[in-house]
């Protein structure tokens, strides 16, 4: 589970900025809305963070800096070298000549050497510093750090950090003989740690790089977005997925009777049969609606089947506002979701916030600089578990709403 972020420089995120999901001790969760950030931690967090605020006030780039991170620990090496990193600075002159900064805590295994999912975890701190950029546009890493506290508790012991050089210090232990000479040599100045090492087979790297492919995420940075074939092909491969998605569709488009795939061509199809119609109808001849359902189910349910993490921007514009609720409740159900997987998503739709209790919500908004800020709604003062949130959030108590006029 992730449960804290810090954003600082990154796209309309000038100012540092920070979220904790932590709740506090003394919550009260009746309703089993908070699970704990690792299995037996007393610190609890929300499987389910929804961020609203008006157009353009930075939602999307909260998770994308979550995307971006994910993104830069496991895949940074595949970059080419003369290449620049995926990201834009605070469009400010003033911002573009100072670094960026990102760090992401969440639950990993106490025995590094021991990293099934089964096995003990505790918290997890991973930063990173990139520079300013230079004339080309370039920036490199200023630092880098990944830090645990196997006990759970006190001064956080630090598995491995790299400086503005490139030189890299390791727990004993952590770097077997060799590989650190290895490292040294094939390090590039825009790939991070764990990325060059999986590289290089070094077996806990690789591991960290697996369990990052349990964090998806329907915002692209290094590449398109999935074509029609791709799609198809993986609900072709997952048939669970595929009843899941003729469960689901038959009740957003009541006009849908069956859902195939064509097999009968190289590149397989999804196939539409609707009441009334004789023709079968094609992907890209449905809805608008429900071709982007279809897009955004796989991260859902790839997220619940691994424990991962869900990052969907704009799921409200995607789903139905009366299957919706029903989609959020997945990830609170300790049946369905039995791994702890979570979901971050962006909302447009202000009556999504009576289903939310307020440790699930996050607010942004822009300042007339641009800079984007965020906050919880559970920090604002005042704020009863009881009360109408749509109703105070379009009354303006909580702020980050829409003006129009």
């Amino acid at each position: 589970m992730l449960y804290k972020v810090e954003i600082e420089n990154f796209y309309s995120v000038g100012q540092r900025q920070g979220v904790d999901l932590r709740a506090r001790k003394s919550v009260d969760d009746p309703l089993g809305r908070l699970s704990p950030i690792y299995p037996g931690a007393e610190e609890r967090a929300p499987n389910v963070v929804a961020v609203f605020g008006p157009n353009a006030a930075g939602k999307s780039n909260i998770l994308r800096a979550i995307t971006f991170g994910a993104w830069f620990v496991g895949r940074s090496f595949d970059l080419r070298p003369d290449c620049n990193l995926p990201y834009q600075k605070f469009g400010s002159e003033e911002r573009i000549s100072k670094p960026t900064r990102l760090s992401f805590s969440f639950a990993g295994p106490v025995e590094l050497r021991e990293l099934s999912s089964a096995g003990r975890q505790c918290p997890y701190t991973y930063e990173i510093v990139l520079s300013e950029r230079d004339v080309q546009n370039l920036d490199v890493v200023q630092k880098e750090r990944m830090s645990y506290r196997p006990k759970g508790h006190g001064k956080p012991t630090t598995i491995f950090e790299r400086d503005h050089r490139g030189s890299v210090k390791a727990m004993k232990g952590f770097l077997p003989s060799g590989t650190d000479k290895a490292l040294k040599e094939v390090l590039r100045p825009r790939a991070s740690v764990i990325a060059t090492l999986a590289q290089l087979n070094h077996i806990v790297a690789q591991a960290f790089v697996q369990s990052l492919s349990s964090v998806v995420s329907n915002i692209f940075l290094d590449r398109v977005e999935e074509d029609g074939w791709q799609l198809t092909r993986w609900y072709q491969n997952n048939a669970a997925a595929l009843d899941e998605l003729q469960r689901i569709a038959k009740r957003i488009d009541l006009g849908i009777e069956e859902i195939a795939i064509d097999t009968a061509t190289s590149d397989p199809r999804l196939l539409f049969k609707h009441s009334g119609l004789d023709q079968i109808i094609t992907f890209n001849r449905e809805s608008h609606g429900t071709q982007q359902f279809i897009k955004v189910l796989p991260y859902i349910l790839m997220a619940l089947d691994s424990g991962g993490v869900a990052i969907i921007d704009e799921l409200d514009t995607t789903i139905h506002p009366l299957i919706l609720p029903e989609i959020l409740r997945w990830f609170l159900d300790r049946d369905r979701n039995s791994h702890n997987a979570q979901l971050w998503t962006t909302c447009h739709s202000a009556s999504l916030l009576s289903e939310l209790t307020k440790e699930e919500i996050l607010f942004c908004e822009k300042d007339a600089t641009g800079n984007t800020s965020v906050f919880k709604l559970a920090d604002v003062e005042r704020v009863r578990r009881n009360e109408n949130f749509y109703g105070k959030y379009l009354g303006g108590e909580y702020g980050a709403v829409p003006v129009l006029g």
